[in-house]
């Protein structure tokens, strides 16, 4: 797997989207939808914030699951957390 601290947010999205597949939550989608308009943690989406998007994602993406899943939510979770810090 590529190094995934040196991706964007919509670029983890898109590893998310490929390996989830159609089978992605119904209550994730519109978050991983979203994540693919945010370039860093720190940008916008409408009215909501980076962080915002991200951490709604996480919390409906528990479904998702693997080894792809735990490295790209782990990267995601650490970005969260360097931005509210």
């Amino acid at each position: 797997m590529q190094d995934l601290t040196t991706l964007s947010i919509s670029q983890l999205a898109s590893i998310a989207s490929q390996d989830w597949g159609n089978k992605v939550n119904y209550a994730a989608r519109p978050y991983l939808d979203a994540m693919f308009s945010i370039g860093d943690i720190k940008d916008t989406y409408g009215y909501d914030t980076g962080v915002s998007v991200v951490l709604y994602f996480l919390c409906n993406a528990n479904t998702w699951r693997g080894e792809t899943a735990k490295a790209v939510k782990a990267e995601l979770k650490k970005r969260t957390k360097v931005c509210c810090h």
